[in-house]
């Protein structure tokens, strides 16, 4: 482990799992760590997880939004995994979300699809459609384990994408959604922190179309052979629409769209 910043990497990433704690971003301690390194580590926190008895759920793409590079220092998309003890159900569009364990969340609203089949070389917006049963509108809650949120690409491959819970709302078919290639680039969505408006965002922000960061991921995926391959019912989280914002217990935030007919969520942390 003397020569293995993977490997240091990986065993602390296993320590802080589960745990709000703050430490040096890993890319100040571990200057060599590369974003490939990063996901290196992450296979290592996955198996430690699978260990214990966690399910893969899904993925979720993070950096899509290009609108907020510069505000972080993170100039390119990367993903994690979604799990069954990260995922939350909202019945009715609502749900009351723990963030014990979590460092520094921040709310992020975002469209995912469940895929029906194995994208395999579908790239474009259409054809990646034709592999996915439904959309949702989701909220992902994201941490950081780096003081005020100060990271590269490499901190961010490593800690899973970031992730730390997934709210996902009513599911809609997409063959109900004829003409929703067109359509999600111009989806309006409004985030609301009480009756306070916090942010706006559009469908264009994530890499110009939530399909066009499916798009991504697959591509990305295929050029990481010791990642595990997206499958039929998988849950693909595509980024966030706004920017993301800090959350906290007590608060309620909402949601609303125009658009797309997909109903907001109204999420109370505890």
């Amino acid at each position: 482990m003397a020569n293995d910043p993977i490997a240091r990497v990986a065993q602390e990433l296993v320590a802080l799992d589960g745990s709000s704690k703050l430490v040096r971003p890993f890319s100040e301690r571990e200057p060599t760590l590369s974003p490939e390194d990063g996901y290196r580590a992450a296979a290592r926190l996955h198996a430690a997880r699978l260990e214990k008895g966690w399910k893969p759920a899904g993925r979720k793409i993070g950096f899509t939004n290009r609108t907020i590079w510069k505000r972080y220092g993170v100039y390119e998309p990367m993903w994690g995994m979604v799990y069954d003890r990260t995922l939350i159900a909202a019945p009715g569009n609502r749900a009351q979300v723990p963030l014990a364990g979590l460092a520094q969340p921040r709310i992020e609203p975002e469209i995912c699809f469940r895929l029906a089949r194995e994208p395999g070389a579908a790239r474009t917006p259409q054809a990646l459609l034709a592999c996915i049963q439904w959309m949702a509108h989701a909220i992902e809650i994201v941490q950081c384990h780096h003081p005020d949120w100060g990271l590269k690409i490499a901190d961010c491959t490593a800690d899973n994408g970031l992730h730390g819970r997934l709210i996902v709302g009513t599911p809609v078919p997409v063959a109900t959604l004829p003409d929703l290639v067109a359509q999600l680039p111009a989806l309006g969505v409004q985030l609301r922190r009480g009756d306070e408006v916090v942010d706006r965002g559009v469908g264009a922000n994530v890499l110009d179309s939530p399909l066009k960061a499916l798009a991504f991921l697959v591509d990305l995926l295929d050029r990481q052979p010791e990642a595990p391959p997206l499958q039929a019912g998988e849950i693909v989280s595509t980024g966030t629409l706004t920017d993301a914002h800090p959350v906290a217990p007590g608060e309620t935030w909402r949601t609303a769209f125009d658009g797309l007919p997909l109903a907001g969520l109204e999420v109370g942390f505890q």
